[in-house]
This record gives structure tokens, sequence and C-alpha cells, in this order.
């Protein structure tokens, strides 16, 4: 009998990965139809960035569309904020200038990701935080979503 409740317990675990990872894959699928619904008439839908959070284990996932050019948009709730982030970075997530915020040492990894263009510049940047008060440190407005 012990060893079925094992057994149960593998097959509930490989179960719950599996729908973990099915629902990333369904959230990306539709944060990226969502981008290229949001093109402006007669804009390339490939310009922009899709920029995702996500916590340990893909167990949550947010992602927004971000374009600075001509001018910001995209359902980023700080596309202006987040478009002079990038400029000032020269479209490099990973020269984005920190805040200096003081944050806890509380281990609740996060994972950022863009992908795209920006002003034209091919963008695939992906890291981990070890928590979202560090990220939002070290990315400034660009994943504050």
């Amino acid at each position: 009998m012990h060893h079925r409740s094992r057994s149960r317990s593998r097959s509930r675990s490989r179960s719950s990965n599996r729908s973990r990872t099915f629902v990333r894959s369904a959230v990306l699928a539709a944060v990226a139809l969502f981008a290229l619904g949001a093109a402006a008439p007669g804009q390339s839908a490939g310009r922009g960035l899709l920029l995702t959070v996500s916590g340990t284990e893909n167990t949550w996932i947010r992602g927004v569309t971000l374009q600075c050019d001509p001018a910001p948009a995209g359902s980023h709730p700080r596309a202006a904020q987040a478009c002079a982030a990038l400029d000032a970075a020269e479209g490099d997530p990973e020269r984005l200038a920190a805040d200096g915020r003081m944050c806890t040492m509380e281990h609740d990894p996060v994972t950022v990701t863009a992908r795209g263009e920006h002003r034209g510049t091919p963008v695939a940047w992906r890291e981990t935080y070890s928590n979202s008060c560090v990220m939002r440190g070290e990315t400034a407005a660009v994943f504050d979503f």
C-alpha cells in the first residue's frame, strides 16, 4: 500500500508539471496573439517587444506588449517610461539603469523575458532575479506591470 501512495504522488507531480507547462504555453500563446492583433493598421506586427514576468517554476506569468516606435504604445501600463528606460539603455535590457532601491533578502525568484525588436534592433533577453523588488530595482519601468 505504501508503494501505491508513492506512485500516486509521482503521478500527481508529473500531472502538475504538465499542467504548469500547458498553462504557461497557453498564456504565452495568448499574449503573442494579442501582440499580433495590437499592431496599428499599416504597422508591422513584428515591431515591438513581448515582455513577460513569471514566478518560480512558472506558477504564474504576466505578459505585455511594448512598442516604442514611432511613439510609446502597446498593453504596457507605463509604456512611455518603459520606452524612455530602454532608449537610455540603447535597447539593451542588460544595460537598464538600476534605481538603487533597498530590497529584502527574500528568496522568491522571478524570471523576466524580452523578445522582439526595439527601434529596429532585435532583442532576445532573459534574466532571473531573487525577488520582484530586486527585479523592479534593476529593470526600471520596463518590467513594472
